[in-house]
């Protein structure tokens, strides 16, 4: 189970501020494999482009007796096209990865495919996405997954995603994931 909370907070009519946590319990639903504190800051640069820079501080047990702490800094930089009925976001992030064993810089592609839907007067956001991963450390495409889900804006503040996440992954351990997630965002 993953699960995120997002506190978004607008600096100006095109800037954002948001402080975001993350849980991840893992071992078959026993105990946190995942933890992570962060902070970034949005720009959005006209009508389809936004640039983010991001920090997280991430604490990760993903099998018993392996610690490890990180401090990453990621720059975002997301297109969002309108596509007949459909949104299409391209967005691509470096992270740079400062580690207890070693440092280590990671590009990612991700693309999503997004509606709008409207069932019996509620509306609901329906998304498919898939991102690449290459990790400098071992000079490889070294992680896909792939997510299916959806979202419903609770109130006017509060909204609500669920999705379905799919990792393979050739070189962390544990590798292959199926995960179930939820993120809550509230604006201010």
């Amino acid at each position: 189970m993953w699960s995120e909370a997002q506190l978004i907070l607008p600096i100006r009519k095109d800037i954002n501020l948001t402080l975001s946590g993350a849980l991840r319990i893992g071992n078959d639903i026993n105990r946190l494999v995942y933890e992570r504190a962060g902070a970034s800051v949005s720009f959005n640069l006209g009508k389809y482009f936004s640039f983010v820079p991001i920090y997280y501080y991430i604490a990760t047990q993903p099998v018993a007796g392996l610690n490890g702490r990180e401090n990453r800094l990621s720059f975002d930089g997301t297109v969002r096209l309108p596509v007949g009925r459909f949104t299409l976001s391209d967005r691509n992030v470096v992270e740079l990865r400062f580690r207890n064993s070693t440092e280590s810089t990671r590009y990612y592609n991700r693309l999503q495919l997004e509606r709008q839907i409207k069932f019996n007067d509620v509306e609901l956001k329906l998304f498919i996405s898939d991102a690449v991963y290459y990790d400098w450390s071992v000079n490889a495409w070294s992680r896909n997954r792939f997510w299916v889900g959806g979202g419903k804006d609770l109130t006017k503040n509060l909204s609500l995603e669920l999705y379905y996440m799919k990792q393979n992954d050739s070189f962390s351990r544990p590798g292959n994931l199926h995960a179930i997630g939820t993120i809550f965002k509230v604006r201010l």
